[in-house]
């Protein structure tokens, strides 16, 4: 229920017809060339969707080039994410307070500014400062440009819309490493960033003469709510983080990130519930599918991410494959997310349950979870691109239904603030499952080496004698150096199908959940923006 204290917002929300009459399926905000408008909010969200990881394999020839140490150089990915989970929740109230516009505008020029100026970084402080800068003016483009695909095109091409947003979002992550490698191979890392201006610029341009606005709302800004979600979400990032990087709950650090996140959690949760005017209108939190599709967010983060930061250290570091090689063989994973983003799109708009598409694309992703279980070193190159395709299907089976069921039953209004949730959500959910698939691949193989290692002896190894050791000690040195290696490759591929393992049964266990969801009335006519749905 909107706030009292918000009259011009709850006169907004007055609820509409159940369904669209074909006369009345025109976008909330019209626009002359949607199109031309939605080429130049899709280059903004591809910059920005690249920059999470296309930083990532530059990071070696950062540190070397501005004298820092390991622990150092972390805080170049640290602070992009920990600046992002800040400013993205107050997406929604800004948009209302400056113009959604001028907001967007603003926020594609603030990322290519922040990336020149990271391009130009001379020391370590100076990088870490221009990729928080960077982060915070990112944070708004992946709602916003959500919310502006809605919004400027029909309800019956919204589904067809999401498809398009999706596969940028969905892709962004896999070219990342590979646009990053062969800009640092065949350039200069400081192109990692340079890419951003012209592509950037081209956005920017066509943002200005294209982008609608919606109608500015004079909201309060709450503050401590904004504060104390500022400080949980800050906490729980760098707890995630930095987790690994100082050995978990053995180091004071993680305590204190435990602490602050712990305490700013119930207390934003009761400052929620008993403030006026809170930061986030509870009336999106009355919405079950809206709750849902946060939890299949951060599901989709923990999967689809996870899985990505796993495989290119595996496909390096175990199979001998280069940057290039790595990027072949991940690329299918987005041919797949293709194909069944416009299938599953085309089938939303036709009125196909979503729920029956989301369990689906699940169950896929699970299978090809199961699948990869039974990898071992002499998996060929082929086995790797089939079921990283397998899994793009259901990925992108999962994208679209989703994003409908979210949006179909919360009024235009709510959209912008919505989108900047489930957009957190996903950042949440990937910062997750990226801790504990790499948590446990450091502890897996520590544990397989120690077992592999135990049977190392005169009668499974015909490579070595180990009596005669002792009299040729250099030549036995480096055949135990050579055997040392080889179970520490087999302990490595046993911890990376560990996670597989564990990520299967996580995709699995969310698949009961989707049954839960109401069904929202999705069709030809467009999503039902009344704010109700129909029953399961």
């Amino acid at each position: 229920m909107a706030s009292a204290a918000s009259p011009p917002r709850k006169a907004r929300t007055r609820p509409v017809a159940a369904s669209f009459a074909p006369e009345e399926d025109v976008p909330h905000l019209p626009v002359a060339n949607p199109l031309f408008l939605t080429l130049g909010i899709m280059t903004a969200s591809l910059i920005q969707v690249l920059d999470t990881t296309i930083a990532n394999v530059a990071i070696p020839h950062m540190q070397s080039s501005l004298g820092s140490t390991p622990d150092e150089i972390s805080w170049v990915l640290t602070s992009y994410i920990v600046a992002v989970a800040v400013f993205m929740p107050i997406t929604g109230w800004l948009a209302d307070r400056v113009g959604s516009r001028r907001l967007f505008i603003s926020s594609v020029a603030g990322f290519i500014v922040s990336s020149m100026l990271c391009g130009m970084a001379q020391n370590v402080t100076e990088m870490v400062i221009f990729r928080a800068m960077q982060g915070a003016t990112g944070a708004f483009i992946a709602p916003l440009a959500q919310a502006a695909m809605i919004d400027t095109n029909r309800p019956s091409r919204q589904p067809q819309m999401m498809a398009i947003w999706g596969i940028g979002i969905m892709i962004g992550p896999i070219l990342g490493p590979l646009l990053g490698g062969w800009l640092t191979e065949n350039w200069n890392w400081r192109w990692v960033f340079y890419v951003n201006v012209p592509l950037g610029g081209i956005s920017l341009a066509i943002l200005i003469a294209a982008l609608p606005s919606r109608e500015i709302v004079r909201r309060r800004f709450d503050l401590m709510g904004f504060a104390l979600v500022g400080t949980m979400l800050v906490s729980i990032q760098l707890l995630l983080d930095r987790g690994n990087h100082v050995d978990w709950f053995d180091s004071a650090e993680t305590w204190v990130y435990a602490f602050l996140f712990l305490s700013t959690a119930w207390m934003a949760i009761i400052h929620f519930l008993t403030t006026r005017e809170a930061l986030f209108d509870r009336e999106m939190f009355a919405n079950p599918n809206f709750i849902f599709g946060i939890l299949f967010s951060l599901a989709m983060g923990v999967v689809m991410f996870a899985t990505i930061a796993l495989l290119p250290p595996m496909l390096q570091r175990l199979f001998g494959y280069g940057v290039i090689d790595t990027g072949e063989a991940l690329m299918p994973r987005g041919i797949g997310t293709l194909l069944t983003m416009q299938i599953s799109g085309m089938l939303v708009r036709r009125g196909f349950d979503p729920r029956v598409l989301i369990a689906a694309g699940f169950s896929i992703a699970a299978y090809s979870l199961w699948a990869m279980t039974q990898w071992s070193l002499e998996t060929d190159f082929n086995q790797i691109v089939l079921w990283g395709f397998v899994q793009g299907l259901g990925m992108g089976l999962v994208f679209i239904p989703l994003n409908a069921s979210s949006f179909a039953t919360l009024p235009a209004h709510l959209r912008t603030e919505a989108s900047s949730l489930l957009n957190l959500a996903r950042s949440i959910g990937s910062s997750v499952g990226i801790s504990i698939v790499i948590t446990m691949f450091a502890r897996n193989l520590q544990t397989s080496h120690a077992d592999l290692a135990g049977h190392v002896t005169n009668s499974v190894s015909a490579v070595v004698d180990f009596s005669t050791i002792d009299r040729f000690q250099r030549l036995g040195e480096a055949a135990l150096l050579a055997l040392d290696g080889e179970v520490n490759r087999q302990a490595a591929m046993i911890a990376y199908i560990n996670d597989f393992y564990l990520m299967m049964w996580m995709t699995l266990a969310v698949i009961p959940l989707t049954f839960v969801m109401r069904r929202p009335q999705l069709g030809p006519a467009g999503p039902n923006n009344s704010g109700k749905a129909s029953e399961p």
